[in-house]
């Protein structure tokens, strides 16, 4: 990324210069992995600013279901991102009704933008879920 300090691409990879301050951040991302804190994650995670839950049930997004979503009900979260692999697909609005129900947001997007997106509503403090799928 020219013209940008601190950020650069590289084999597919954004890196980016990290403010720690707000918690987890993600580093890099490719199509099949991120990483986060220095660890490279290539399975289903969920990341929040103060916890990383590694290996998230969902292995893909045909296997989601009701019960992903409305395990965030307890996180209080203000808003998910819904990383949904490589090309942007919409899950039945069923499945996150528990979300809607309780007033959390949902936006649902590519995984490398969930990426994105979820760095930048970290740094201006807000209360995120990135809930990334890689397949």
């Amino acid at each position: 990324m020219q013209g940008v300090p601190g950020a650069a691409i590289f084999a597919g990879m954004k890196f980016s210069v990290a403010d720690q301050s707000n918690g987890n951040t993600i580093h890099a991302y490719t199509d099949n992995s991120v990483v986060v804190n220095g660890i490279t994650f290539s399975k289903s995670l969920v990341i929040m600013a103060d916890r990383i839950i590694p290996d998230w049930r969902p292995d893909s997004f045909q296997s989601l279901s009701e019960e992903d979503f409305a395990a965030f009900v307890e996180l209080c979260p203000d808003l998910v991102v819904l990383g949904t692999g490589q090309r942007q697909q919409f899950p039945d609005p069923r499945l996150y009704r528990a979300l809607i129900d309780a007033g959390i947001g949902i936006e649902i997007m590519t995984t490398p933008a969930a990426c994105r997106t979820y760095n930048i509503l970290t740094s201006e403090g807000r209360k995120v879920i990135g809930a990334l799928l890689f397949n």
